[in-house]
C-alpha cells in the first residue's frame, strides 16, 4: 500500500475568515482528487495554542506546518525588498494591486523571499486595503491624526508613514494589540474592515476612516522540503488549485468587506469616506517617504506598478 501523504495547513484566524476558507478550498479540492491517499490537517489559529500570530512562519520553516498564509509585512525585516509593498497609497484599486501581485512584481518578491527564507511562495491571498480606526475623533485630514498613538505591524515603512503623519507608532503582534486596544493603551489601529470586525475592535473604536492607505497581501508559504517530498501528481495539482483558491478567496474578501462595514455601522460606528482631494492631502504629507523610496528601490519596481 502506498504511503499516505499528510499536509498540515495553518494560520492565525478562526475558520470563518476568508483566508481560512481559502485554505479549506485547497484542502477540499485536493481531497476530491486524491481521496484516501491524502490527509489534510488544519490548525486554524495558532494563537489558540498560545503562540503569537507570527509563529506560523517559524512553524513552517522548521516543518511543523506545511502550508500557511501570512502577511508579507511580517517578513520585511528579513527581506527588505518587501518593504516596497508597504508604501502608502501604492495602489488605487483591487484590480491594479492584483495584477501587480500576480505579475512581475509578485514574481520578483517571490524570488526575494525564497532567497532569504526557507519558504516556497505559492501565491498571494488578498488582505486588502487597510483603513484607519480610532477611539478619539473623526479623521478627514492628516492634522486629525496628530498626537495619536497607533498600533502597527512592525514594518519600518509603516512606522515611517505614521511618523510623517505626526502619530506615535507602536509595533505589536495581533494578540498584544487586541489587549492594548481594549485597555486604551493605543488610540488607533489600521486594518481592512473585515479584520477590524473579526478582532472585535469595532466594539471599541467608534471612528473609522475609509482611507485605503495600504494594500497588503497574505502570502501562501510552503515548507520547501515538505513540498518536494510530496508525490509529483499532488504538487502538479496543487499548483492549479492554488490559482483557483486565490480567485475564490479574493471574491470572498470583497463580500466580507461589505458585510464588515455594515456591521461596524450597525453597532454605532461612524465611517468617513475620504474624497480624492482629502486623499491627496495625505499623499502630499507623505512626500518624503516617496522621495526616500525612489532612492532606495530600483525604478523597475515603480514601473511594475505604473508609477
Amino acid at each position: 500500500m502506498a504511503k499516505k501523504t499528510t499536509i498540515r495547513m495553518g494560520g492565525y484566524g478562526p475558520p470563518t475568515t476568508t483566508h481560512s476558507r481559502g485554505l479549506k478550498y485547497i484542502g477540499d479540492e485536493l481531497n476530491k482528487k486524491f481521496g484516501d491517499s491524502l490527509e489534510i490537517k488544519y490548525i486554524w489559529n495558532v494563537m489558540e495554542l498560545g503562540y503569537g500570530s507570527d509563529a506560523v512562519l517559524w512553524l513552517t520553516e522548521c516543518g511543523m506546518l506545511d502550508l500557511v498564509y501570512m502577511s508579507t509585512t511580517a517578513l520585511t525585516s528579513r527581506v527588505p525588498h518587501l518593504e516596497f509593498l508597504d508604501l502608502p497609497f501604492l495602489f488605487s484599486d483591487n484590480k491594479s494591486a492584483r495584477e501587480a501581485y500576480d505579475g512581475e512584481l509578485g514574481a520578483n518578491m517571490r524570488l526575494a523571499v525564497e532567497e532569504k527564507c526557507n519558504f516556497l511562495v505559492l501565491g498571494y491571498f488578498e488582505n486588502g486595503f487597510r483603513h484607519l480606526s480610532n477611539r478619539l475623533r473623526t479623521v478627514s485630514s492628516p492634522e486629525d491624526l496628530s498626537g495619536m498613538s497607533i498600533r502597527t505591524l512592525g514594518s519600518e515603512m509603516h512606522n515611517r508613514t505614521f511618523e510623517l503623519l505626526n502619530m506615535s507608532p507602536k509595533s505589536m503582534r495581533l494578540d498584544e494589540a487586541k489587549i492594548a486596544i481594549a485597555n486604551y493603551e493605543v488610540d488607533a489601529q489600521e486594518n481592512p474592515f473585515a479584520n477590524t470586525m473579526t478582532y472585535g475592535i469595532h466594539n471599541i473604536h467608534k471612528f473609522h476612516t475609509l482611507s485605503s492607505h495600504f494594500y497588503l497581501s497574505r502570502g501562501l508559504f510552503a515548507n520547501p522540503q515538505k513540498y518536494d517530498s510530496w508525490p509529483s501528481e499532488i504538487r502538479d495539482e496543487l499548483k492549479l488549485i492554488i490559482k483557483k483558491s486565490i480567485e475564490y478567496q479574493r471574491k470572498l474578501a470583497v463580500t466580507e468587506e461589505s458585510i464588515a462595514r455594515a456591521t461596524i455601522e450597525n453597532v454605532g460606528g461612524f465611517v468617513y469616506e475620504l474624497n480624492e482631494s482629502e486623499k491627496k492631502n495625505f499623499r502630499d504629507s507623505l512626500t518624503p517617504i516617496y522621495d526616500e523610496a525612489r532612492k532606495r528601490f530600483h525604478k523597475s519596481m515603480f514601473n511594475s506598478v505604473g508609477w
